[in-house]
């Protein structure tokens, strides 16, 4: 009877060994299939998933893996070329817009000195008026071909972003006037420092501050905290919450694009991700709040 009894445990154990063997090694795959994994998302390689177990079941899921990251690489380099086909064109258009655009704004320079009838003046005036709008809209394409380059220069240096975004607000005084806007604006004392790229960020407040102009019912709060934190803010009662949550996206536009690409704020949000900050939005009980955050580097 003791003898069974130990054959029985002898077998139990040998059994227990066995699936403790077949648990590691299922372990190891699944370690390997993970890291495997991991590194064919972030690195550009052709080369699949490899295990050194050859356990049926996981030996499959490797195979349906596999099969899952072909059609990812596929659908990857399709995005990549199309995003480098869009780029080529938005560069192109801008290049091409430029050259007549200078053409007609020198013609219409010489118009200015030639005599000419009221009816004619009047003429003449809209048709400036809607250069300069093509205009800025021709640079806003080029910026964005520009700022998306792998070749575009971000050197950085310590700026005070308070003298920055005061020669912002000063260079859109007169626009402000004419919109009967007066920006309510809060700085700290001391200057706020952060290592950044100064003709960005005086992009960035551009086009945040031009946003305003567009959106803005009368009113603008622009703040700026010792943290490296600056808000625009104002009433915009046109816009809705679903206007808020894309206008970070390329292209988009809440006026069908009438006097805009849909691409100030999307280029801004580039400009900020490349020096390491961060750019949101929020819309509540009608206004429009803008949030940028630039980290300090000081102790780096």
């Amino acid at each position: 009877m003791e003898f069974w009894l130990l054959v029985v445990i002898g077998i139990l154990l040998i059994i227990i060994f066995s699936l403790v063997i077949k648990l590691f090694f299922v372990h190891k795959t699944v370690r390997e299939i993970e890291a495997q994994f991991t590194e064919r998302l972030m690195t550009e390689t052709n080369t699949l998933i490899d295990i050194s177990h050859r356990n049926k079941i996981m030996c499959g899921f490797a195979k349906r893996l596999n099969t899952e990251l072909r059609k990812l690489r596929k659908e990857r380099h399709r995005f990549q070329q199309g995003d480098l086909e869009l780029k080529n064109a938005v560069t192109n258009i801008s290049h091409d817009l430029r050259t007549p655009l200078t053409a007609i704004s020198g013609y219409l320079d010489l118009l200015d000195n030639a005599e000419k009838s009221e009816e004619a003046e009047r003429y003449i005036k809209v048709i400036r008026n809607r250069t300069e709008v093509l205009r800025q809209l021709t640079e806003e394409l080029f910026c964005y071909s520009v700022v998306t380059s792998p070749e575009y220069d971000n050197d950085v240096e310590f700026v005070s972003v308070n003298s920055v975004l005061e020669e912002s607000i000063l260079g859109f005084y007169a626009v402000l006037q004419e919109r009967n806007i007066t920006p309510n604006i809060s700085m700290p004392e001391n200057k706020v420092f952060r290592k950044v790229n100064r003709a960005a960020l005086s992009r960035i407040f551009s086009n945040l501050l031009n946003n305003a102009i567009k959106y803005s019912d009368g009113d603008l709060n622009i703040t700026l905290n010792d943290t490296g934190e600056i808000t625009f803010s104002n009433t915009a009662s046109d816009l809705s919450e679903v206007d808020v949550k894309k206008l970070f996206d390329r292209f988009y536009t809440v006026e069908n694009a009438r006097k805009s690409t849909g691409l100030g704020l999307s280029i801004s949000r580039i400009l900020i991700e490349q020096m390491k900050g961060t750019i949101s939005a929020q819309y509540k009980n009608g206004k429009l709040s803008i949030c940028i955050w630039l980290p300090d580097v000081s102790g780096d």
